[in-house]
Formats: C-alpha cells, sequence, structure tokens
C-alpha cells in the first residue's frame, strides 16, 4: 500500500481533483482491471486507418496510468493484447501491435521512472516476438525497484488459457508431491495463475459499451464491481477513471451475503435463519 507522503494529488488537472475531492481515500480499490476497447472504431468514426486508434490508444495507458500513480492506486491490470487477437486479427495488424507495444516501452519507461510506476506482464508472452521480448524484459527490469503503482499489461493473455496453464503446473505440483486430488483447495489453483502475486480486482472497467467480459481474468473477477462505459478506449482519461472509482464507492460489496441495506437486523436474520432451518426439516 501506498504512504499518504507518496501521493501527488497536486499533479492532477483541475478537473480531476474535482472528482477526487468526493472520494473517500480510504476506500480506493486495491486493484482496477481494464478492458481497453473501441479503438478502431474510433478510427472508423474519424474515417481514420486502425492503426492510428491503435496510436492513440497507447496514449490512453501512458495517460490513466500517471493519474493512477497519483492517487496512489496500487495495482492497474490492462487487457493489452489478447490470445485471440494473436491468432485472429489480419497480420499485418498484429505485426504493428507488436511494433507499437516496443516504441510504447521505449518511450514511457523514463515517464514511469518519473511516476514510480513499476510495469509487469501476464499472459503466454514467450509466444511473443523474442525482439518484443526483450523490450518488455528490459522495461521490468528497469522499473523493477520502483515502488508506486504496479501497471501489469495482460498480452497474448487469455482468461481460459490462464487456467489450463495453472491446472497444467497444479497437476506436475501434484505429481512431484505426491498429492491426493480431494486436498485441492482455490488457493492451490490461485498459487498457479498468473496473477497469484497481486490481489484479485475490485474493479472492472469495460470501455466501448460492450456488455462481455471477453475472457479476461475469468477466475479472478468472480467477486469484481463491473463497471462499463460508452466512451471508446482513445478517449478515456484520468477524469474517467476516477469518475469510475466513485461509482464504485456508491456501491455496497456483499460477496454473497446480506448488504446493509438489506432491511435485515441482527435479529431478524436469526430468525430468517430459524425459518429455513424449520422449512428444511
Amino acid at each position: 500500500m501506498y504512504s499518504s507522503g507518496t501521493l501527488r494529488i497536486q499533479e492532477l488537472t483541475a478537473e480531476e481533483r474535482a472528482v477526487y475531492a468526493t472520494l473517500k481515500p480510504e476506500r480506493l480499490p486495491d486493484h482496477v482491471a481494464i478492458i481497453m476497447d473501441g479503438n478502431g472504431r474510433w478510427a472508423g468514426h474519424r474515417s481514420l486507418k486502425r492503426f492510428l486508434g491503435h496510436q492513440q490508444g497507447a496514449k490512453s495507458v501512458q495517460l490513466v496510468t500517471e493519474t493512477a500513480s497519483r492517487i496512489g492506486l496500487p495495482w492497474l491490470t490492462l487487457y493489452a493484447f489478447s490470445l485471440e487477437n494473436n491468432l485472429r486479427r489480419p497480420r499485418a495488424e498484429v505485426n504493428f501491435l507488436m511494433r507499437l507495444l516496443k516504441s510504447y516501452l521505449e518511450s514511457n519507461v523514463q515517464r514511469m521512472m518519473d511516476n514510480n510506476i513499476r510495469i509487469r506482464y501476464i499472459g503466454r508472452t514467450h509466444e511473443l516476438p523474442p525482439e518484443v521480448q526483450d523490450r518488455m524484459a528490459w522495461a521490468a527490469e528497469a522499473t523493477a525497484r520502483n515502488t508506486g503503482t504496479t501497471l501489469t499489461l495482460a498480452l497474448n493473455y487469455g482468461g481460459r488459457s490462464e487456467l489450463v496453464d495453472a491446472f497444467r503446473g497444479l497437476a506436475a505440483e501434484m505429481k512431484l508431491k505426491h498429492l491426493s486430488p480431494d486436498r485441492i483447495g482455490e488457493e492451490d489453483i490461485h498459487r498457479h495463475l498468473y496473477t497469484a502475486h497481486m490481489p484479485d480486482p475490485d474493479l472492472l472497467i469495460r470501455t466501448s459499451g460492450e456488455m462481455r467480459l471477453s475472457n479476461y481474468l475469468l477466475w479472478q473477477v468472480a467477486y469484481t464491481e463491473i463497471f462499463v462505459t460508452e466512451r471508446l478506449w482513445p478517449d478515456f482519461r484520468g477524469i474517467h477513471l476516477l469518475e469510475a472509482i466513485a461509482d464504485f464507492q456508491r456501491r455496497e460489496r456483499r460477496y454473497g451475503g446480506l448488504g446493509e441495506g438489506s432491511g435485515e437486523g441482527a435479529g431478524e436474520a436469526d430468525e430468517e435463519a430459524e425459518r429455513y432451518k424449520i422449512a428444511a426439516g
């Protein structure tokens, strides 16, 4: 977690500070995940080539990440390039995205250093081009000692493939340690996920108005609050991140239990439990 001395609220824009002033800093999410959608549509609406939408989307990544670091958000995870993108998009577009990733890392590492941001990755990154992997490793090493926001890029990532990889890892562990299947618990699976080192997302933001998860963090978002905006990713900025967090703070997270607004006090809940017991025989 951040200490209060590392917050840089004074670096927010006037509009961002106005939204931040409505937030409860003690109730900031620990982890925000974003499905960055709409680059192609943003370009199409302007009669531009798709690659210009991707370039503008890369600018949004850095601007949103810098706002996250200024308010002390510990974890930010962005769906940058899916396994399906790699398999199903035209090869020319995939190649451009790889060049854009390299360029983004080379151009923004200094800004990450200036903002105390650490970069990491999840996904089957070993399948990416070697020169891209080299730049990824270079950026991760350069920012490894930073203590602020951890920016995680999901690259060549799929939620189902993550589970397959986790189960393979768990099966190998079970074989090595001669473990019985009936000893497996959720924590054992969690240890083999790409995200084992971070908390599950508290808030998932999806841009472009689509109402689906798109194979993103399927295990991790079991109790995540979801915020969908019609805004396309190239138009998404730090102020919109703050607005999503404001919406998050207005919600009551119940994790399957009864919330404060359920209308039941402790005595009423006990009576209800007794009625269930009687009904069950």
